[in-house]
């Protein structure tokens, strides 16, 4: 077998070196992005391993097809760039890494909220500028705040045993409510409405789907209480971010934290610090003093990325032996 590996980073080189086992002979490296124009590097291999921001639609899957790709194995959780109705028509396995370290993002988005709450990012650049004023710096103590959960998965799960610490109030939903848990946990699943108008801090960890597809808006924002935090660590197009600006500049949004941004595919990952970012909206958004973007990293740990690496490969491995794997996306 051999593999074709997209958006290839030094990282990505690193971890999957360090795992391949026998399949280390059979690894081909690609800095590119996995697309309509780069589908042709996949020539004369048998599966190819994308990540995050490749895409993976229609067209690129029957180029993947025509130059015998048998699996797509997705070094990532989240398959929404992958168009899997048709892979399976064309007879493309389609694997993917479900889980590889819930306490990487939780813990990110936390410190997110801490960061955000406290200016640790502005104390930081102020004292390095020898100014030890505390104006401007004005936080809010977690405890007894109410935090809304959107989604409560592994990921979720984590996050609420971690702000559970602070003694914090937390509201959750989710399509598929964990009852047993929530009472376990002192966790009370509310309506979306119930919980935009309730909670003080709003952070998400669901899929992006049909359904959560910009599940902030302008009638979310607009539900909001006045100065409400939101974070975001999952995937970008689930907030709509001209809502969330009007909501910025109306005061209704009072801090933002995001890992992940909704046009992230032709930024993040890559180093742009020499050139004018074309992007107005993903500019505008960092000219508020109350916004903190990191650049997708919440997943960027050594457990993570020895999970991604290990998982990746065993479900390759799991396809080539039997011709499926319990990691497939069913279509």
């Amino acid at each position: 077998m051999r593999i074709a590996v997209f958006s290839t980073k030094k990282w990505v080189r690193e971890s999957f070196d360090a795992k391949a086992g026998e399949f280390a002979s059979a690894l081909t490296y690609f800095d590119a992005k996995l697309g309509p124009d780069t589908a042709v590097l996949a020539r004369e291999h048998d599966a190819v391993c994308a990540f995050v921001n490749d895409d993976v639609g229609t067209e690129v899957i029957d180029k993947l097809a025509d130059e015998g790709v048998k699996i797509v194995a997705m070094r990532c959780a989240g398959f929404n760039n992958v168009d899997v109705k048709r892979a399976t028509e064309r007879g493309i396995a389609v694997v993917r890494v479900p889980a590889y370290s819930p306490y990487a993002v939780a813990e990110h988005a936390l410190g997110l909220i801490l960061t955000l709450n406290r200016r640790f990012h502005r104390s930081y650049a102020r004292v390095r500028d020898g100014n030890f004023v505390l104006d401007g710096l004005l936080g809010f103590d977690l405890h007894g705040k109410t935090i809304g959960v959107i989604g409560t998965g592994r990921i979720g799960r984590v996050f609420v045993d971690l702000v559970s610490g602070f003694g914090c109030r937390v509201l959750a939903h989710d399509p598929y409510p964990n009852e047993a848990w929530a009472t376990e946990k002192g966790v009370t699943y509310a309506t979306l409405e119930q919980l935009y108008a309730e909670s003080d801090i709003i952070n998400l960890h669901c899929p992006l789907t049909h359904g959560t597809y910009h599940i902030i808006n302008t009638y979310a924002v607009r539900s909001m209480k006045k100065g409400v935090m939101i974070i975001n660590t999952s995937r970008g197009p689930l907030i709509d971010t001209d809502a969330v600006i009007d909501g910025l500049k109306k005061g209704i949004v009072g801090y933002l934290g995001l890992d992940v941004y909704e046009e992230e595919g032709d930024l993040f990952f890559e180093d742009f610090s020499d050139q004018v970012i074309q992007d107005d909206t993903f500019v505008r958004l960092q000219t508020f003093p109350n916004v903190l973007i990191t650049a997708h990293q919440a997943f960027f740990t050594r457990e993570a990325i020895e999970n991604i690496a290990e998982t990746t490969f065993q479900n390759l491995r799991e396809v080539r032996d039997s011709g499926t794997s319990q990691n497939a996306v069913p279509e």
